[in-house]
C-alpha cells in the first residue's frame, strides 16, 4: 500500500521536473531620453529629408524570458519635432501638419508582441496622431539587456530596443502637398520611421521612499 501510493506523488515530481520553467512577471523599463530618438524621412522634391523629436517618453514593460508577454507605450510631443530650419519646423506645428495647438502629443499602445528569431520582434499597436487612431505593425528587435557597472560609476540595468515602420501621412489627415507645373508633388505621402531605445529598468521602491499612509494628526 505504500509503495503504490508513492506513485502519484513520484509522476508529479517528475511533471514538474519535465514543465518549462514560469516567466517571470514583466519589468518595467523607462526610456533614457539622451539615449533614445524617434527619426522619420520623407521625400522633399527629388530627395529625402530627414526629421526627429526631441521630446518622447517610453514605458516598455519587459519579460527577458518569454518577450511574447511585453508591452510598450510611447507618447511624443508633437511641438518638438525638429528639422533643423526653423520656418519648416513652424509650418510642421500649424494646421498645415501636426495641428499642435489642437493635437499636442503622438501615442502608441502595442496590442501584441509576436517575437521571431536572433531577438526580432513584430509589434503591433494603435497609434494616434492628429487624433485619428489607427492599427501599425512595427518590426522591432531587442537587442540584448544587462547590469552597467563601470567601477564608480553605474548605469543601473539597461536594455536596447529599435524599431522601423512607414506609414502614409494622409491616414492621419496631414494632407497638405503642392502640385509641381512639370508634374508630380513636393512631398512624398510615406513617411519612413525609426526608432532607437535606451531604456533604465525601474528599481523597486524602497521603504524608506514610500510617502506615509493613515490619516494626518
Amino acid at each position: 500500500m505504500r509503495r503504490l501510493a508513492l506513485i502519484p506523488t513520484l509522476g508529479a515530481v517528475a511533471w514538474l521536473a519535465l514543465a518549462p520553467p514560469l516567466s517571470a512577471a514583466p519589468v518595467r523599463f523607462d526610456s533614457d531620453p539622451p539615449h533614445s530618438q524617434a527619426t522619420f524621412t520623407i521625400r522633399h522634391f527629388f530627395s529625402k529629408v530627414p526629421g526627429r523629436f526631441k521630446d518622447m517618453a517610453v514605458t516598455i514593460m519587459l519579460d527577458e524570458q518569454n518577450l511574447a508577454s511585453s508591452s510598450v507605450e510611447a507618447t511624443i510631443q508633437a511641438a518638438s519635432i525638429f528639422t533643423n530650419n526653423d520656418y519648416r519646423d513652424k509650418d510642421l506645428r500649424s494646421s498645415n501638419f501636426f495641428a499642435v495647438d489642437s493635437f499636442p502629443t503622438i501615442h502608441f499602445k502595442s496590442t501584441k508582441v509576436t517575437p521571431g528569431e536572433n531577438g526580432k520582434l513584430t509589434i503591433e499597436g494603435n497609434l494616434t496622431m492628429r487624433g485619428i487612431t489607427k492599427p501599425i505593425v512595427l518590426d522591432g528587435a531587442f537587442l540584448g539587456a544587462g547590469a552597467l557597472d563601470m567601477g564608480q560609476y553605474s548605469a543601473g540595468y539597461r536594455a536596447g530596443f529599435e524599431a522601423t515602420t512607414t506609414l502614409n501621412r494622409k491616414d492621419f489627415n496631414i494632407l497638405w502637398n503642392k502640385t509641381l507645373d512639370q508634374g508630380g508633388t513636393m512631398l512624398g505621402d510615406d513617411v519612413a520611421i525609426s526608432i532607437g531605445i535606451e531604456a533604465i529598468r525601474a528599481e523597486p521602491e524602497k521603504a524608506g521612499d514610500r510617502p506615509p499612509t493613515g490619516k494626518k494628526k
